[in-house]
């Protein structure tokens, strides 16, 4: 287990609680629909998900079977994500399929729970599941916790900036 981050609304904690899973809770200071917003709509993603990069949302379907793919352009080259959107209740709760171009055919189940907390703010807990243990040690080993602080911390400032 870590935990990450500067201060207490800044930090994600990320656990392991079983041996395929991956666990990711982060508060965020904004309201719970500001924050689905930001999840959920391509120009604002473009924005905070690629780590200060250039991101291109190649696909973006939020719906029920829809496809998603980001194309993260950094200095080590394009790095592709994707899947498909398993559930979307807004603005509660999106469950996908996540693949990285990095590790192909290695897909995981991605629930994201959004919490309102009052006081304008809101909790947010991402469960990975992996089907090995191997797979999801793999993607804790990618560099999965450094890329996910950077790309949360580019959100904490967007949605400072849509305060």
């Amino acid at each position: 287990m870590s935990t990450t981050g500067k201060t207490p609304a800044a930090t994600a904690r990320v656990t392991t609680p079983t041996d395929r899973e991956i666990r990711i809770e982060r508060v965020f200071n904004a309201p719970r629909a500001r924050v689905w917003q930001a999840f959920t709509d391509p120009k604002l993603i473009a924005q905070w998900w690629g780590r200060g990069n250039k991101l291109v949302i190649e696909r973006m379907e939020v719906e029920r079977g829809g496809h998603w793919r980001y194309v993260e352009h950094s200095s080590d080259g394009p790095q592709g994500f994707e899947g498909r959107y398993r559930e979307v209740t807004p603005p509660q709760r999106l469950v996908q399929t996540f693949e990285w171009d990095g590790m192909p055919g290695y897909v995981m189940i991605e629930a994201v729970n959004f919490e309102g907390l009052g006081a304008g703010r809101t909790r947010v807990v991402t469960t990975l599941l992996a089907h090995t243990t191997e797979e999801r040690d793999g993607m804790l080993n990618s560099g999965m916790e450094q890329g996910m602080t950077q790309s949360y911390a580019a959100l904490d400032t967007l949605l400072a900036k849509r305060g």
